[in-house]
C-alpha cells in the first residue's frame, strides 16, 4: 500500500457518503507497499480502507479482485471484504480513478514470522486454495514467464539501466527458468503475494490475509514457492530451513502436495525470486520521487535467485 493520489477531507467524505456506513470521524494515509493509494478511514464504530487503484492494477482485473475477496468472505475465509455502495457498486471513481471501500481486517502484520507462525501460514494458504477451488473466477497470471520478459524488456535498454553484466545474468536466468518450468501441476486461484505485511496476527494467531491485488490462477505449488522467498529468508539472505519445513508441514495438514509439485519447487522458487527481482527493479527505475512510497531493494531477490539455483532437490531445503 502507498499514497500516489492525494485526497482532501471533502473528497474523502463525499466518497464515504456513497456507502451505508456510520458517521465519518477522520482518516490517515497508509504508506506501506508500492501498488495502490490507500487511506485508513475511521468512522464512529468501524475502520475501513479506501483504496485507489494505480500503476499495474488494470481496470479489467478489478472485478476479479473484488469479487474474489467478496466470495472468500462469504465462505468464511478471513480477508477484507469490499463494501457495496448504495447504488450496488463495488468499484467507484475518485479523481477520475477507480476506487473501492474495503472492510478493515483486525490484527497487525509482523516483520518476521516465527517457525510456528510459518506452520499456521501454511495451513492458511492451503485453506485458501481449497476454498477458491469452489469459486468460479479466472485470471491469468500476468506476472509469470511472459510478464517477466515483458517488464525486463521495458527497462533493459533505458538510459537509467546500463549494467551489461546484470543484463546477461538476468537473460541467462530467464532462459533457464523457461526451459525447466512445469507445464502442468495442480492449480487454481492463488494469492500470489503472501509477504509478512500481508499476513495479519492477533495474539500470535493469524487473523487473515490482505492485499489480493496480484491474485490469479496458477499452480498451487507456485504459492508455496513465493512464500519460500518472502517468508523463509532471515536478514534478507539466509535461508531458514525450519521456517520452510514448518510452512510445508502446515500446508500438508490441510492439502497434501504431490511428488510432482515437490520436485518442481526449486525451479518454481527460482522463478518466484525472479518475479520479485524484476518488478522491484522496474519500480526502482520508474517510481516518481514525489510519490510517498518506500522503494524496496531488488538486490535482495538477486541473492535468492542465486540460492535457489544451487538447490537441485526439494529435500535440500530442509537439510
Amino acid at each position: 500500500m502507498a499514497v500516489y493520489t492525494k485526497l482532501s477531507l471533502d473528497e474523502i467524505k463525499n466518497f464515504i457518503n456513497q456507502f451505508d456506513v456510520d458517521e465519518f470521524q477522520n482518516y490517515e494515509e497508509i504508506l506501506e507497499g508500492v501498488e495502490n493509494s490507500n487511506y485508513l478511514i475511521h468512522t464512529k464504530k468501524n475502520k475501513f480502507v479506501l483504496t485507489i487503484y494505480e500503476k499495474r492494477v488494470e481496470e479489467k482485473d478489478l472485478p476479479f479482485f473484488l469479487n474474489l475477496m467478496f466470495e472468500l468472505s462469504k465462505k468464511n475465509f478471513s480477508c477484507p471484504q469490499p463494501l457495496v455502495s448504495k447504488k450496488g457498486e463495488k468499484i467507484l471513481k475518485i479523481k477520475g480513478k477507480n476506487a473501492a471501500l474495503i472492510s478493515f481486517l483486525i490484527g497487525k502484520s509482523k516483520k518476521n514470522l516465527t517457525p510456528n507462525n510459518c506452520f499456521g501460514l501454511g495451513q492458511t494458504i492451503a485453506r485458501l486454495h481449497i476454498t477458491t477451488d469452489s469459486i468460479k473466477l479466472y485470471r491469468a497470471n500476468n506476472l509469470s514467464l511472459e510478464g517477466w520478459n515483458k517488464i525486463f524488456s521495458s527497462i533493459k535498454n533505458t538510459k537509467k539501466f546500463n549494467d551489461e553484466k546484470l543484463i546477461k545474468k538476468i537473460e541467462f536466468e530467464l532462459e533457464v527458468i523457461k526451459k525447466n518450468w512445469p507445464l502442468k501441476l495442480p492449480g487454481g486461484i492463488i494469492h500470489a503475494d503472501v509477504f509478512p505485511d500481508n499476513v495479519f496476527f492477533e495474539n500470535d494467531e493469524i487473523t487473515g490475509l490482505i492485499d489480493f491485488y496480484f491474485a490469479c490462477t496458477d499452480f498451487y505449488a507456485y504459492e508455496i514457492a513465493i512464500c519460500l522467498n518472502s517468508i523463509c529468508f532471515d536478514n534478507n539472505s539466509t535461508f531458514n530451513m525450519t521456517k520452510a519445513k514448518n510452512l510445508i508441514e502446515g500446508y500438508e495438514t490441510v492439502r497434501k502436495l504431490s511428488n510432482d509439485e515437490k520436485n518442481h519447487l526449486p525451479i518454481l522458487a527460482r522463478g518466484a525470486a525472479m518475479r520479485f527481482f524484476i518488478t522491484r527493479l522496474y519500480d526502482f527505475h520508474n517510481t516518481s520521487s514525489e510519490a510517498k512510497v518506500k522503494i524496496k531493494d531488488p538486490n535482495e531477490y538477486l541473492k535468492r535467485i542465486n540460492f535457489h539455483s544451487t538447490v537441485k532437490n526439494f529435500r535440500e531445503y530442509f537439510l
